[in-house]
């Protein structure tokens, strides 16, 4: 019986060294060996706008890229208020180019027609008046002082609208002021705003992924009213992607940010994730209860965050994994 409690003491012993062995060649060995989560980066996609859903193109678990239309809205109204919008533009921009162009040649040559017309008029009432005038002073009683006052009168009228006909060449020729040519340019300008806007809210009614991502979930469907609060798509952006792992105060001189890190799960132990130190936290934390480690819970650690090149989309949201890190062996 001492013979066999001193076997299994040689071999408690020996199974001892062993384990101790084992630990500080791995300790010395200049790997820290790191336990955490992978953490991603999530979108909860809305329209900017609100209306009707027509279309919604993408499933759960769709991998989408940047710019891609994954949804519509119903826009018909605002393609109506921006057809009639491009019209009233049309018609704005036509009355400024007439402004600035100014008279056409057949104005021009209708005013001085209408000039010469009425200077013929002015001249045939000066006739007349002059003719009355002779008759009154030779005393003939053929004419009366009243025949003198309206041939007078029409004489004056007729002046009058030569110089009107003069005038109204002028102006012709001067062209639009410079101050109703400007008041027709911002005419013109807000009615291509109100375009612009027409267009953009039109543009809104796309729901274009922001960036390259998976589909989450879907949490909309066609024929919903949705407003601009109204998350349809939650998306997993594809990159960056980082690990959280929590590093102890010990071991916290021996890791800087940029060093490589091999990030190792269990599905694919073999396969390797490429990665380096991207944040280390300034400030210490009890060890939350959902990371993996030999310490003590309630020790206090410091966040680090790994950022991987994950080019084939191997790691997922949560996913506990392995961190390796090439450090200085410990002293």
């Amino acid at each position: 019986m001492k013979k066999i409690l001193l076997v299994l003491l040689i071999i408690a012993l020996a199974a001892g060294g062993w384990f101790w062995w084992r630990y500080h060649t791995a300790t010395d060995s200049g790997d820290l060996t790191l336990y955490g989560n992978v953490d991603i980066r999530q979108v909860a996609l809305a329209f900017d706008g609100s209306g009707r859903i027509i279309e919604l193109g993408a499933e759960e678990g769709d991998v989408v890229s940047a710019g891609d239309v994954i949804g519509r809205l119903d826009t018909k109204a605002l393609q109506f208020q921006a057809k009639a919008q491009d019209a009233a533009v049309e018609a704005q921009r036509q009355t400024l180019l007439q402004l600035r162009d100014g008279a056409r040649p057949e104005e021009l040559v209708q005013a001085r027609a209408k000039i010469a017309s009425d200077t013929a008029a002015a001249h045939l009432s000066e006739l007349q008046r002059n003719r009355v005038a002779r008759l009154i002073s030779s005393g003939s009683s053929a004419v009366s002082q009243v025949d003198m006052d309206r041939a007078v009168a029409e004489a004056d009228a007729a002046n009058a609208l030569v110089d009107q006909s003069k005038a109204a060449l002028a102006l012709l020729v001067a062209g639009a002021r410079p101050e109703e040519i400007a008041s027709a340019d911002s005419q013109l300008q807000s009615a291509q705003a109100q375009l612009e806007l027409l267009r953009y809210q039109i543009a809104q009614g796309e729901l274009r992924a922001p960036s390259d991502a998976v589909i989450r979930s879907r949490l909309r469907e066609p024929g919903d009213i949705v407003s601009s609060q109204s998350p349809v798509y939650a998306l997993a952006l594809t990159q960056p992607k980082w690990v959280r792992v929590y590093v102890r105060e010990a071991d916290l001189g021996r890791i800087r940010p940029g060093m490589d890190a091999q990030v190792e799960t269990d599905s694919y132990p073999d396969q390797p994730v490429s990665g380096t130190v991207g944040y280390i936290s300034s400030v210490a934390e009890f060890t939350p209860k959902s990371v993996q480690t030999e310490e003590l819970r309630t020790s206090l650690v410091y966040e680090v965050r790994i950022i991987v090149a994950d080019q084939a989309d191997s790691l997922r949201l949560g996913q506990p994994v392995t961190v390796h890190l090439p450090v200085e062996p410990a002293s």
